[in-house]
């Protein structure tokens, strides 16, 4: 008798932690409430879930804050994308939402 392996519970679902996930939504709120961001929207694929900030609700998004982890001993690694690129890559999310201080920012007049 030969058995048949689930494909769903070869992988774990990654989701971010409540503390992470409120110092993503805190970065956000003062992007918000300054007028540059408007919408997000969070994302879930295999061994990685995602934050997706929008100027835009129709758009591509701006930036997305990835959390990546193969294994479940293993440690994540957080990555913050544009819309071509790889902006920050760290171990520790305080290190990408630090890098938000260094993007320009929307001035308005």
């Amino acid at each position: 008798m030969s058995s048949i392996s689930n494909p769903k519970k070869s992988r774990r679902q990654l989701y971010f932690s409540r503390a992470e996930l409120g110092a993503i939504l805190s970065a956000y709120s003062a992007r918000v409430a300054a007028g540059e961001w408007r919408d997000y929207a969070l994302d879930h694929q295999n061994g990685v879930v995602m934050f997706s900030i929008f100027r835009h609700t129709l758009e591509t998004p701006l930036f997305v804050i990835e959390k990546r982890q193969r294994y479940p001993k293993e440690t994540a690694q957080f990555l913050l994308r544009d819309r071509k690129r790889v902006l920050c890559k760290s171990g520790q999310l305080a290190n990408l939402i630090n890098h938000f201080s260094k993007l320009p920012r929307l001035v308005s007049g």
